[in-house]
């Protein structure tokens, strides 16, 4: 049997705690010590894997309290630790030529959530509860560069220039770093002309379906990619339903999601 999927690998920590601020303690009342940093990701791992209640965090598994796994993923995701991982993993694929920047894709996907959101996430209509939405940015092969949180009432369009902005410099390579494919491939809800102009001004080819034609446009050969990484995305359970008010901390979890797949890729690829 393989280890339960919220246990930190000695390959994935090796990259992560290089990222975490060390805290000295203090010589005069230091207090109680502090639960280990790997230790607190695995509760934050099992929480995001099983959608548990953070008060509800089983603590005879050793993460600690819920709140305390809380107060680091937010503290980690202040000081950017997510981001700055998630640019260590491209690097590393980047180096290893998995990353295919012949093209990228783009799509967005709607999230229920079941408490009030405080920024952007709830809908005009009268009634209605808040509605999340994930914007994603993949590669060619359906890595994640970049993963964007709003309120269900935005348009997809208006997150396209977003995303390709949120893509990191991506090093690995002799040379400058990259961000920018050859080619960014959309469905029809991206298809604006203004936009064309502004993609083609930052040095990419847009390949946006057209409203009015018919379907089998062959776009869905290169899109497919970003709906299996939707797929994987949403196979975190804490993902499906958006249960946290705050913004940042679901952008987290999004963002720390994003890092788990690409570490897989790197793992399936590289080893």
């Amino acid at each position: 049997m393989g280890a339960s999927p919220w246990i930190v690998s000695d390959e994935l920590w090796e990259r992560i705690a290089p990222l975490l601020a060390r805290k000295e303690r203090r010589f005069r009342y230091p207090g109680r010590k502090p639960l280990p940093d790997r230790q607190v990701l695995c509760g934050i791992l099992y929480v995001l894997h099983t959608d548990i209640q953070w008060e509800y965090l089983p603590k005879e598994l050793g993460f600690g309290s819920g709140m305390t796994c809380w107060r680091r993923l937010r503290d980690w995701n202040e000081a950017g630790v997510w981001q700055r991982l998630h640019e260590v993993l491209l690097a590393e694929l980047n180096a290893a030529g998995w990353l295919d920047w012949s093209r990228c894709v783009v799509d967005s996907s709607h999230v229920r959530a079941l408490k009030g959101g405080a920024t952007r996430a709830r809908r005009r209509s009268t009634g209605a509860g808040p509605a999340p939405r994930h914007h994603l940015i993949t590669d060619g092969r359906g890595t994640p560069l970049a993963v964007i949180l709003t309120g269900g009432n935005r348009n997809d369009v208006t997150e396209l220039l977003p995303l390709l902005d949120a893509v990191p410099q991506v090093r690995g390579r002799v040379g400058r770093p990259r961000r920018r494919a050859v080619t960014l491939y959309a469905d029809r809800g991206y298809d604006h002309d203004c936009y064309r102009k502004q993609v083609r001004a930052r040095g990419v080819v847009p390949a946006i379906a057209r409203r009015g034609t018919e379907h089998g446009s062959g776009l869905g050969v290169y899109r497919w990619v970003v709906e299996r990484t939707f797929a994987w995305l949403h196979g975190f359970r804490r993902l499906c339903v958006r249960w946290e008010r705050r913004a940042d901390i679901h952008q987290a979890f999004l963002t720390l999601a994003c890092c788990l797949i690409t570490h897989r890729q790197l793992k399936s690829f590289c080893y």
